[in-house]
């Protein structure tokens, strides 16, 4: 018997720990993993030389841009930032131009990236303006639907709970997720016209706006409707305490949530914001070293399922003006996530089986993808090779990604991907991306 490749000499994190051997490969997919000796031969034998083979990992909160949006990234730049990054698939988030958010505009944007990408994406659909599309969105393709709270994106009335209802509703009978930015938008809106009155439009007042508590409001909100529906939640980059025991208290009374942070609420605080300016200005935005710490400790407890990027590009002329409220806000993070997670592992924050489960297995489980997030026989072929003693430092300058700064960019990092197979094709290599884009296919939820 031979196979197409052979990944060997590895230390391999399989089935929750890290045995020596290596991995075959057949038309994308793990067809073994085993000892050298029990490997079938294959045209293509790769030597990993021990290092450590994880799971692909799956970034679930990425903007992709492209469409009317490609001066700020392309199919290809942000999937070649994310193989550059050690990641293999990626879920794209769809507030974009034009929104998606019907089958007319979901069945546009997966034909124009089929041929662009060397990583495997999905869509996120917002809601169309038809309650009855809900369905066929999700049969065309879409992996969840995506409910901004903080402004109006798609076509339902995110003022309207009676509409939530009803919509989320028709979704949990599909069985999709339901991913949502929490953010209340009436509470938002308020203080910022209050703040822009009173002449304020600095860092400080941009946070007052965007304090702790308008995120814990909007949860509050969602996961009230959500329990008379039995809809699936995925709440994303949560970063208060308050937000955290809302989640946990529904949970103990069995709804299906789940949460997100991402490495900037975990590595950084408002007074790296004010420090860095606009550049860094996120929503929500970085908290004070208090509650960062928080969620670190949420991410002990196993509290937290997921950690993502929230990879959001922009012109850096866009991160810059003399008014916080004109700065888009967003950061470029698929070349940093994990870098930066590796060097938390190597300074024992982190292990990897938490690395593991937080950037690959949860988010597979989560979004019902197939044969995704593990490293295992059966599985795609979907593999990052990492080097946990390399030390370099993050340039934001040689990212692939078209947004070519950083809130870390200078960081020195102790851990880096080194190689990213997708669908068993070699597609990152010593940090050079090597695949044609077409390389990744348009991934579903099975």
């Amino acid at each position: 018997m031979s196979v197409n490749t052979v990944l060997h000499n590895a230390k391999i994190f399989t089935e929750g720990r890290i045995v020596k051997g290596g991995v075959a490969i057949e038309e994308g997919k793990i067809i073994r993993v085993a000892k050298k000796a029990h490997l079938p031969s294959a045209s293509n034998e790769i030597n990993l030389h021990g290092y450590l083979l994880l799971p692909g990992l799956i970034d679930i909160h990425v903007h992709l841009r492209d469409q009317l949006q490609t001066y700020e990234e392309d199919f290809f730049t942000g999937t070649a930032a994310a193989v550059a990054g050690g990641i293999t698939s990626v879920l794209d988030m769809p507030n974009n131009e034009p929104v998606t958010m019907d089958c007319v505009s979901l069945r546009k944007r997966i034909e124009e990236a089929k041929c662009s990408t060397v990583a495997n994406v999905g869509f996120y659909s917002a809601f169309p303006r038809n309650e009855d599309e809900i369905t066929s969105v999700i049969n065309d393709g879409a992996v969840a639907f995506k409910l901004f709270l903080n402004t109006q994106i798609g076509g339902l009335d995110i003022k309207n709970d009676d509409a939530l209802f009803r919509a989320f509703n028709k979704v949990s009978e599909l069985g999709a997720p339901v991913a949502v930015h929490a953010e209340d938008q009436e509470a938002v809106e308020t203080a910022a016209e209050l703040e822009q009155r009173l002449g304020h439009k600095d860092i400080e007042a941009y946070l007052k706006a965007h304090k702790p508590e308008v995120e814990a409001k909007a949860v509050e909100r969602i996961l009230r409707i959500a329990r008379k529906t039995n809809v699936q939640i995925h709440l994303c980059h949560i970063s208060s305490k308050q937000a955290l025991a809302l989640i946990n208290g529904v949970r103990k009374r069995g709804l299906m949530v789940s949460c997100e942070i991402t490495p900037h609420h975990l590595l950084l605080t408002d007074e790296d914001l004010k420090r860095q300016g606009t550049m860094l200005l996120t929503n929500p935005p970085v908290r004070n070293k208090n509650i960062m710490n928080e969620l670190w400790d949420a991410v002990g407890r196993g509290q937290i399922d997921v950690i993502a990027s929230d990879h959001a590009p922009h012109l850096v002329s866009e991160k810059t003006a003399d008014s916080a409220w004109n700065v888009k806000p967003g950061i470029p993070g698929l070349e940093t996530l994990l870098p930066l997670l590796l060097t938390k592992v190597n300074e024992g924050r982190l292990t990897i089986a938490n690395l593991v489960k937080l950037t690959a297995e949860r988010p597979a489980e989560i979004f019902r993808l197939h044969n995704e997030g593990f490293l295992k026989e059966g599985c795609n072929a979907n593999l990052t090779v990492v080097d946990m003693k390399r030390r370099e430092k993050i340039k934001s300058h040689e990212f692939y990604s078209k947004a070519k700064y950083s809130p870390f960019d200078g960081w020195s990092v102790k851990g880096m991907p080194i190689k990213t197979f997708v669908n068993g094709q070699l597609v990152m290599d010593e940090g050079e991306v090597v695949a044609k884009p077409g390389a990744g296919r348009i991934i579903r939820s099975g």
